[in-house]
C-alpha cells in the first residue's frame, strides 16, 4: 500500500530536469551574464530602468533556456515547419501593412507590437536542419538548390524592410546549416574569392564610389552612406561618421586596465550614442580597456568551440546542423558588433549578445541556447543508456 513516504520529494523531482547538463556551456553563459550586467548596470543605470529591464529579460531567456532544454530535439525539429511557415506569414505581414519607426518598416501587431525578423533566426536553421535530416545519407544537387530558396525567401524579405544586420545573421546561419550539410568546396570558394576582390576595389576605389550624385543601385542610399561612413569617417565628423568615431575614441581611451568601472567620461557624459544598445561595447571597452576586453572575447570565443563541440558529438544530422549553427549565430552576433564598434565593419544594428539591452533579442538567444543544451542532453543520456546496456550484457555474459 503506497504512502506519503513513498512520493519522490521536491528536490528528487527536480534533479533529473537538469541530467546531462553541459555545466561547461553553463558556466560561459553565466561568464558573459555577468558581464553583462557589469556592462548594463554602469552604462544604464541612469537611463530610466534600462538595468533592472536587462536583468529580467536575462531570467526569462534563462526560463526559456531551461523549458527548451527538457524538450528532446526530435520534437524540436518537429516545430521547425510550423515556425518557418508562421515567419514567412509574419514578414509578409510586415510588408503590407506593418508599422515604420524610423525609416524602417520592421514591426507587426498582432495584439503585441513584435519583430517578426527576430523569429527567423532560429526558423531559419532550424527549417534546413529538419530538411537535411529528411535526406541524410542520400543529399542530391536539387536538395541544396531547394535549401537556397527556402533560405533565399525570408532573406529577401528582411532585405526589403530594410534590415541589413538581422538579414545577414539570418543568412549567416542559413549558410552555416548549408554547408555543414555536405556543400562542396568549389563551391564554396568562388563567391568567397569574388567577395573579398569586391572588398579590395571597394578599398581602393572609395574616394570616387563615395563622391556625391554616385548611386549604387544594389544598395539603399543609408547603406551606401553606412560603407563610405566607414571608409572614411571623417567625411561627416558630426554627422553619419559620430558613431564610429566616438566608439573608436571609447575603446583607445581605456588603454589596458580601463578607466575602471562606472568611471567612463565617454560613456557618461554621453558622447557613446545608443551605449546601451548597440554600441555598449564601447562603453565596456572604455572602463574595462584591454584586458576586460580579451576576458569578454575570450568567453564568445570559448561559447562558440563548446557549441561545435557539442556538434562533433552529436547522435543526429538535425543535431549536429542546429548545434553548429547556434556556434556561427554567436560568432556572427560578437564579430560584428565589435567589428562596427571598432571601425572595421559598417554599423548595420546588431546587438552584442549578454551585454546589449532588448527583450527580443535576449529572448531569441535563450531559445537559440536551449536548443544547445537539448541536443547536449540528448547526447548525455544516449551515452549512459549505451553504457547502461552494456554493463546489462556484461552481467548476462558473466
Amino acid at each position: 500500500m503506497s504512502t506519503e513516504f513513498d512520493k519522490p520529494s521536491l528536490l528528487q523531482r527536480i534533479v533529473p530536469m537538469f541530467l546531462g547538463f553541459d555545466w561547461v556551456l553553463l558556466l560561459l553563459i553565466a561568464l558573459l551574464s555577468g558581464l553583462g550586467l557589469l556592462a548594463m548596470y554602469s552604462a544604464g543605470y541612469d537611463h530610466g530602468t534600462r538595468f533592472i529591464d536587462h536583468g529580467r529579460n536575462m531570467l526569462l531567456a534563462a526560463a526559456i533556456l531551461f523549458v527548451v532544454a527538457q524538450v528532446p530535439p526530435q520534437k524540436i525539429m518537429f516545430a521547425a515547419v510550423p515556425l518557418y511557415v508562421l515567419g514567412i506569414a509574419l514578414l509578409i505581414a510586415v510588408l503590407v501593412f506593418g508599422i515604420t519607426k524610423k525609416g524602417a518598416q520592421r514591426w507587426v501587431n498582432v495584439g503585441v507590437v513584435i519583430q517578426p525578423s527576430e523569429l527567423l533566426k532560429i526558423a531559419m536553421p532550424l527549417m534546413l536542419a529538419w530538411w537535411f535530416q529528411r535526406r541524410e545519407g542520400a543529399t542530391r544537387v536539387s536538395d541544396f538548390v531547394v535549401a537556397f530558396g527556402l533560405l533565399a525567401l525570408p532573406t529577401a524579405l528582411i532585405l526589403k524592410q530594410p534590415d541589413l544586420g538581422t538579414a545577414l545573421l539570418v543568412l549567416a546561419s542559413g549558410l552555416a546549416v548549408i554547408f555543414f550539410a555536405g556543400l562542396s568546396w568549389k563551391l564554396v570558394l568562388p563567391p568567397v574569392l569574388l567577395a573579398a576582390v569586391g572588398i579590395v576595389l571597394l578599398i581602393w576605389n572609395g574616394d570616387a564610389l563615395c563622391m556625391d550624385g554616385i548611386s549604387w543601385y544594389f544598395l539603399h542610399d543609408y547603406q551606401r552612406t553606412r560603407v563610405c561612413t566607414l571608409l572614411d569617417p571623417m567625411r561627416d565628423p558630426l554627422g553619419k561618421g559620430f558613431h564610429i568615431i566616438q566608439g573608436m575614441i571609447a575603446i583607445g581611451s581605456g588603454g589596458i586596465w580601463g578607466k575602471g568601472f562606472m568611471a567612463g567620461t565617454q560613456t557618461h557624459l554621453e558622447f557613446i550614442p545608443e551605449r546601451t544598445t548597440d554600441f555598449i561595447f564601447a562603453a565596456f571597452s572604455e572602463e574595462f580597456g584591454l584586458v576586460g576586453n580579451l576576458v569578454l572575447i575570450t568567453g564568445f570565443v570559448l561559447l562558440v568551440w563548446r557549441a561545435l563541440a557539442i556538434a562533433l558529438q552529436a547522435t543526429t544530422l538535425f543535431g549536429r546542423l542546429m548545434a553548429a549553427a547556434v556556434a556561427v549565430i554567436f560568432f556572427t552576433y560578437a564579430f560584428v558588433n565589435m567589428g562596427m564598434v571598432s571601425g572595421i565593419l559598417p554599423v548595420v544594428g546588431l546587438p552584442l549578445p549578454f551585454l546589449s539591452y532588448g527583450g527580443t533579442a535576449m529572448v531569441t538567444l535563450g531559445l537559440a541556447l536551449g536548443i544547445l543544451m537539448s541536443i547536449a542532453r540528448a547526447q548525455h543520456l544516449a551515452r549512459r543508456t549505451a553504457q547502461h546496456l552494456a554493463r546489462r550484457t556484461a552481467q548476462r555474459s558473466v
